[in-house]
């Protein structure tokens, strides 16, 4: 092989290691982002149970603090009782909303510019009452 195809060679394959490397983060980076939603999603699930089954039901900051615990990035979040005033003796239910989170890009998928954040939806889950304050199945829900 002569030298000046060696040079080409090499040339070539760092142009087809960029754009595959490129492709590869940006596979990576979407992965991410499935994760950080099916995460997101499970966090609203596992608040609104901890809401429903818990001593400490009424406090919306022990409800952050369980959720945050499966995803940090969750910055705030409404918790509704149904209905509107009532007390752990007879509440029918509980709302938790996920209101603001936002997925960043880390990828270099659109050029050597930062990408902006995407807003996620907002993720919600509804749990009818259960035994309030107690669960005979699972005591460490609420540890």
């Amino acid at each position: 092989m002569n030298v000046r195809q060696s040079g080409a060679t090499i040339i070539e394959f760092s142009l087809s290691l960029t754009i595959f490397l490129t492709f590869l983060l940006g596979i990576t980076d979407f992965s991410r982002m499935l994760f950080t939603w099916s995460a997101a999603n499970e966090a609203a699930r596992m608040g609104a149970r901890y809401a429903v089954v818990c001593d400490n039901t009424f406090n919306r900051d022990a409800v952050l603090a369980k959720m945050q615990r499966l995803l940090p990035q969750i910055a705030s979040i409404d918790v509704v009782w149904e209905p509107a005033g009532c007390n752990a003796s007879n509440c029918a239910g509980v709302t938790v909303n996920i209101t603001n989170i936002d997925y960043q890009w880390i990828s270099p998928i659109a050029g050597l510019s930062r990408m902006a954040p995407i807003s996620m939806p907002r993720f919600s889950t509804y749990l009818p009452r259960e035994m309030m304050g107690q669960d005979p199945n699972n005591a460490t829900i609420c540890s």
